[in-house]
């Protein structure tokens, strides 16, 4: 608290368990932002006044926790930032002023590997909560298609050591992230980042919120099997997609482009 003026606070938590560090902070003066990322802020009612159906939130994070979690942190804090407007109705009842921030990536880190056409691609998806991802979705359609006789591979990178999870990326010709929530993150930043295709659920009534230029494939859990089937029936639109999702990252989620617009957000507390 003697040495810095700004504290950015992330997923919900301060310093102390009870946030009692934020009266002490808020009296000393110090300007404070809370970062919401997910399932701190994501309530099932107000997910499903807004059409999903497909929505689910985790079990250690009920509606009740999250309420008093924001209404305790906006009582200290007026602004907050989220990463896109999926969280906006979550959290608009609760803070002043309300900042869209998108993810960052370091890009420069991640070597794209652009996928060809191929007489046997390979199809992974990395879970890091198989409901909230629909995982359970996801293996119903690859096991339908192969049924059908539809050459592909398919691989489900649980438990494994990260860098592993990297190559298998980096072999990959098509990565499927989650069918729920509405959005994207990490994982299809990732890929894009890597030159994939990506399939992942945007919700309809978002896509008009992200840059027009957003080259994700939606599926949801009812249409998934249709989606995976089309794009493994266009191998000719496989690098084209992967070129595109590297670009889109590079223009919207590099440490400089994200970075900068984080700068500006402080001059504003």
């Amino acid at each position: 608290m003697e040495k810095y003026d700004i504290f950015h606070f992330h997923f919900g938590e301060t310093f102390f368990p009870d946030k009692r560090d934020l009266s002490v902070l808020k009296k000393a003066g110090k300007k404070m932002i809370v970062h919401h990322n997910g399932s701190d802020a994501r309530m099932l009612s107000v997910a499903r006044s807004y059409s999903n159906p497909y929505v689910v939130v985790k079990d250690t994070w009920p509606e009740s926790r999250v309420h008093e979690n924001l209404k305790q942190l906006s009582a200290y804090i007026d602004h907050a930032i989220i990463n896109d407007y999926e969280l906006l109705p979550y959290i608009q009842p609760y803070y002043k002023k309300i900042h869209v921030l998108p993810y960052a990536i370091d890009v420069l880190q991640v070597q794209p590997f652009y996928p060809t056409p191929h007489s046997l691609p390979l199809v992974v998806h990395a879970p890091s909560h198989r409901e909230i991802k629909g995982t359970a979705f996801i293996v119903a359609a690859v096991q339908r298609l192969w049924n059908e006789g539809v050459k592909f591979q398919f691989q489900l990178l649980e438990n494994m050591p990260r860098s592993q999870v990297m190559e298998m990326y980096t072999q990959s010709t098509i990565i499927i992230d989650q069918l729920r929530i509405g959005t994207y993150a990490n994982l299809s930043m990732e890929a894009m980042a890597m030159g994939k295709p990506v399939i992942c659920y945007i919700r309809d009534d978002l896509r008009s919120t992200f840059p027009p230029d957003l080259p994700i494939v939606s599926a949801n859990p009812n249409s998934i099997y249709n989606v995976l089937k089309d794009l493994l029936h266009r191998p000719g639109d496989w690098r084209k997609r992967g070129i595109d999702g590297r670009k889109y990252v590079e223009r919207n989620h590099s440490y400089k482009h994200v970075g900068e617009k984080l700068i500006q957000i402080y001059h504003q507390l």
